[in-house]
């Protein structure tokens, strides 16, 4: 059976809600969407619950409207503004020696407990990214292994409870409920990553509007995550301060001429702030100039976070662009220059049933993931905000106790019996008069009369 999802991106320029159906297979079909201008948050943060409320009700309606559908519950982004790791490690012995979902979610909830997680932070993810079984190292999947202990390494994503309060606010004034909550980098991440690129490692840098988040995933899971509050609406910032023009001029601007690589001499005529009659004449060497110094510093930045994870040598994929600054021409070539000897390449989000060509754009990776998230794109084994542990193997741990129980009997024709005796046990436990004393069916001790059991059941008859 088939499932509704609605995916919210919250982001600080737009707001993006997508309502998609989960088949049984685990394939995405979206059946509509909703974008609309972000209000009230800014750098990832909610600064006025009112306004951003309002705007991801609009996103939502618009949704609901082109796929038909009237979804109460959703899964929503949270920025990477307010948010931290903490790594910890989990410990456990294995009782029967067999590796079970229930040893796995022991081992995980060991680990988070061992973390200490500070009362003003709330936990959104537990990611493991490394099991051990007994002195066997880098165990991809340990269920159904054979061991007498079993270990954990985990990177915790929390967020200050204040932060996720107000999300809930917002999310809940507009109509719905939450019932997933995921890192936005995270997301981007499960968007544009590949199977081979997870295996080699790789960092995953979405450039958003006035933020810019670093995911690190190597191993099983995301190993490192950073946050920088400049995006592509600094650049529109700079260019309208030093050519004295209007934001949306300058942001036009950005758009038709930035290009990072080439350089040109042509002058563009720009309306004056405050001046409607003249134009001011502008070279747009001056226009490269402004652009290729702020995306440089926020990826220097970027470059440095990147050497203080420590993990460096470990991304074989090397570096992957995501988000709405990425449009910029020539953004992957200055990567390149900045993030030497690494490979780069700008990720687009993967290609889901019924995308519609308008969301088949860098800038709405996130809004993507979170629908491969609900899908099962996540971490194998991840504790999440609700402090369930997610698997894919559920029925596969089903069929392995039905072959105990079978293996355990000699005999085919013995599997249906066990259940035969609980019945009857809860045939004799119900008070039915006719069960406890049947009168009739006492043996005579000679006649009727000689009977003082029969007398007198014979007698309450009369009587009664």
């Amino acid at each position: 059976m088939s499932d509704t999802i609605l995916a919210i991106d919250i982001g600080s320029t737009k707001i993006c809600a997508i309502i998609a159906e989960i088949s049984d297979t685990q394939e995405v079909t979206i059946q509509g969407h909703g974008i609309t201008k972000s209000q009230g948050i800014k750098k990832g943060a909610i600064t006025n619950i009112e306004l951003a409320s309002k705007a991801i009700k609009k996103a939502i309606n618009d949704a609901k409207r082109i796929a038909g559908s009237n979804i109460t519950s959703a899964t929503v982004s949270i920025s990477n503004a307010y948010a931290k790791s903490l790594n910890s490690t989990g410990i456990v012995n294995i009782p029967h020696k067999d590796i079970s979902i229930k040893e796995i979610k022991r081992v995980m909830q060991t680990a988070l407990y061992n973390a200490n997680v500070p009362n003003e932070y709330e936990v959104v993810h537990v990611l493991p990214y490394n099991f051990r079984v007994d002195d066997q190292d880098f165990i991809e999947d340990p269920f159904g292994m054979n061991a007498s202990r079993m270990e954990v390494d985990v990177n915790i994503i929390m967020t200050q409870k204040s932060n996720l309060s107000n999300l809930k606010k917002a999310v809940r004034s507009a109509g719905v409920e939450i019932d997933g909550i995921v890192l936005s980098g995270y997301a981007s991440a499960i968007a544009t990553i590949d199977d081979d690129e997870k295996e080699l490692g790789a960092a995953v840098i979405d450039l958003g509007g006035q933020t810019s988040n670093l995911v690190i995933h190597t191993g099983n899971s995301i190993r490192y995550n950073d946050f920088l509050g400049v995006g592509s609406n600094h650049i529109t910032n700079d260019l309208s301060m030093a050519l004295h023009t209007p934001l949306q001029i300058a942001e036009n601007v950005k758009i038709r001429h930035g290009n990072l690589v080439e350089t040109s001499n042509e002058v563009i005529e720009l309306p004056i702030i405050g001046d409607e009659e003249n134009r001011n004449g502008v070279s747009l060497e001056i226009v490269h100039s402004v652009i290729f110094s702020r995306a440089e510093e926020a990826l220097m930045i970027l470059a440095k976070s990147l050497e203080k994870s420590a993990l460096k040598e470990q991304i074989g994929a090397g570096i992957i662009l995501t988000g709405g600054m990425t449009k910029l021409k020539g953004i992957r070539e200055l990567a390149q220059a900045i993030f030497s000897g690494m490979p780069v390449r700008v990720g687009y989000p993967k290609n889901v049933n019924g995308l519609f060509d308008e969301l088949k754009d860098p800038a709405f990776s996130t809004v993507v993931g979170l629908l491969l998230y609900k899908a099962g794109g996540h971490t194998q084994y991840e504790i999440d905000f609700q402090q369930e542990l997610l698997h894919s193997k559920t029925i596969h741990e089903e069929s392995l106790v039905d072959i105990k129980i079978g293996a355990s009997t000699h005999d085919k024709e013995e599997i249906p019996l066990p259940p035969k005796p609980r019945e009857n046990k809860k045939k004799s436990v119900t008070p039915e008069p006719d069960n406890i004393i049947s009168f009739d069916e006492l043996p005579d001790l000679g006649n009727d009369t000689q009977n003082p059991f029969k007398k007198l059941a014979n007698w309450a008859r009369q009587l009664f």
